[in-house]
């Protein structure tokens, strides 16, 4: 059973920013305007699980990540990209902690499926290359993936596409933001999609999904092949 305090959302915050984001005052006015019971509302914020499509789906002008983290701004001001292997709308999933200067670049999209891990796509990417994206006010960027898989849900879907920037040593991590982490257990390889946390175990990092049904890891560091930040995220279903 995963600790409450390893869940990377809270509940009655996100209840209380979508009040904030709508101007209501009551918790009976959102559940009115989500169409839900009172009770219902409760529920959600006893059990800190909530039903994420329905309360999407009825905030569209919201911004996502702040509305589920706390982080930027509340209203949503969409970006998009227009190429011929990636349309959609850009949301950016890290804000740099030092000025990055911006414009309208284009990022490399690669096919990680072909490559062993995220360090041989890195080490040898002209041969993985399905493209390129052309995105305006985007942050610099070593190239872009399609992910799979729930475990970020519903921040980021299987099918969507990431933009990252890779580490050239641990002491770059900045532990509460989203990576891509390549590594090997049990004689297998990973790619994952996690927000870095730090472990408690020596020698390790804490590997924690957004989806609650997923359980955290502590990886090794011996383990890991090669870290990257995310930078931004395309939206599949806005894909074409």
């Amino acid at each position: 059973m995963e600790k409450k305090e390893d869940l990377m959302f809270n509940v009655t915050d996100i209840v209380r920013r979508a009040k904030l984001a709508l101007d209501l005052k009551k918790d009976n006015e959102l559940a009115q305007y989500l169409g839900v019971s009172r009770s219902t509302l409760s529920n959600w914020m006893a059990r800190n699980s909530i039903d994420f499509g329905l309360l999407l789906s009825r905030l569209p002008d919201v911004d996502y990540n702040w509305l589920l983290t706390g982080k930027g701004i509340p209203r949503h001001r969409p970006n998009y990209c227009d190429s011929p292997v990636a349309s959609g709308e850009v949301e950016l999933l890290h804000t740099p902690k030092s000025p990055d200067p911006l414009d309208e670049r284009s990022v490399t999209l690669y096919d990680v499926t072909a490559a062993a891990n995220l360090k041989t796509l890195l080490a040898d990417g002209p041969q993985y290359v399905l493209g390129k994206i052309q995105i305006p006010n985007i942050p610099r960027c070593d190239g872009a993936v399609y992910i799979s898989g729930d475990s970020m849900y519903p921040i980021l879907k299987s099918g969507d596409i990431v933009g990252f920037k890779s580490l050239t040593s641990f002491d770059e991590v900045i532990y509460g933001e989203m990576y891509l982490v390549s590594f090997d257990r049990g004689g297998d390889e990973y790619l994952s999609v996690k927000y870095v946390n730090r472990s408690e175990q020596p020698g390790c990092i804490r590997l924690v999904s957004y989806n609650p049904h997923h359980e955290p890891m502590d990886v090794p560091l011996s383990s890991i092949n090669a870290m990257a930040i995310v930078k931004f995220s395309i939206r599949k279903n806005l894909m074409m």
